[in-house]
């Protein structure tokens, strides 16, 4: 299946959109430290999803790259919880970010076992 039809894709896109447009409130002094990192994890997901489904003749390939997006959601969720910390955005908006990347993460490992079960 295209990478652009996955639903983890798909939900991970959006969210990164999201973060995105979130973090350009975020305090000039930030811009080039948080909200930089933010931006870039956030999409790093999508992106990594994007490069291990293009690589379907390996899923030792697909499993790499799909590992690299949960370390992502991690990574993610971190800088989500500093910037909730700093005050730029409310315990509400963290905790509904932090379940959306929750669910890309079990989304994502439902992949990984796919992928481990073809290997097998």
């Amino acid at each position: 299946m295209p990478y652009h039809q996955l639903v983890v894709y798909q939900k991970a896109y959006q969210l990164a959109l999201e973060v995105h447009k979130l973090s350009l409130d975020f305090p000039k002094i930030e811009q080039y430290g948080l909200a930089q990192q933010l931006r870039g994890s956030s999409k790093s997901i999508a992106v990594n999803i994007a490069e291990g489904m293009g690589k379907q003749e390996s899923p030792a390939e697909v499993k790499r790259f799909i590992r690299i997006a949960i370390g992502s959601c991690d990574e993610t969720r971190v800088w989500i919880e500093f910037a909730k910390d700093l005050g730029y955005i409310d315990d509400q908006k963290q905790q509904r970010l932090n379940e959306s990347y929750q669910e890309i993460g079990r989304m994502l490992q439902g992949i990984i076992k796919r992928y481990t079960k073809l290997q097998e």
